[in-house]
């Protein structure tokens, strides 16, 4: 799957940026030194200026391919979900039991991010860590109902839609496939936090993994049984 994804570019709805970081070296080195600075410093004293000085350009060139830094989260975050979509899509794609292709999103979706290396300027390993610590700012903002009607949710959203599909097709019956479908990327984001800063709040850790404790929770509230 490594070389398949080094050949994929992940699409981002043009209007998150002014300029597509991956048609230049310094756009790419933009976005790499963003994740490992937001990483360091968080996304709250995360500015261009120091951004600049990371990358050793002037501040106004950052501008050229973003308005702002919350441009830059949502950029970030949805290369995070394009990119765990061609995981899920390759993965499943192969599997015909409807419950074992459930089960395996599940587990995609909610497992620790391994680095793959299939793209040199972005570091997954820290990404995901800005996601589960930074992705709700990408929307908890008075611009979010314009930002969505202008796509830039889009692909947060087709990964819930492709898991509510995967829901439909085990339990065809079931009401509320899109509430559970969602359901599974954030709490399989809250559950992360969770071991990482309030650990006494979650029964979730290396052993009983966020993925396990949502494909017993998916399964049990399906009435089916998935002994994985």
């Amino acid at each position: 799957m490594e070389q398949l994804l080094q050949s994929i570019k992940i699409a981002i709805n043009e209007k998150i940026f002014l300029k597509d970081p991956e048609s230049s070296a310094l756009g790419k080195r933009i976005v790499e030194h963003s994740i490992l600075l937001i990483d360091e410093i968080g996304f709250e004293s995360f500015t261009f200026k120091k951004l600049g000085d990371r990358i050793e350009s002037n501040e106004s060139s950052i501008y050229r391919y973003f308005e702002n830094k919350h441009k830059l989260l949502v950029y970030l975050t949805s290369w995070y979900w394009g990119w765990l979509e061609y995981q899920l899509v390759f993965t499943t794609n192969s599997i015909s039991n409807k419950t074992e292709k459930l089960a395996k999103a599940i587990e995609i979706v909610s497992r620790t991010v391994e680095e793959d290396n299939a793209y040199s300027h972005v570091n997954e390993v820290l990404l995901n860590k800005i996601v589960i610590n930074e992705s709700s700012k990408s929307f908890l903002t008075k611009e979010v109902d314009q930002e969505n009607k202008s796509g830039y949710f889009v692909i947060y959203k087709r990964m819930v839609n492709r898991l509510e599909q995967m829901i439909k097709e085990v339990s065809p019956d079931y009401r509320y496939s899109s509430s559970l479908a969602s359901t599974i990327l954030e709490s399989s984001l809250h559950q992360h936090f969770l071991m990482d800063h309030f650990p006494t709040l979650t029964n979730c850790n290396k052993k009983h993994t966020p993925g396990k404790f949502l494909a017993d929770l998916v399964f049990k509230t399906l009435n089916k049984t998935y002994n994985g």
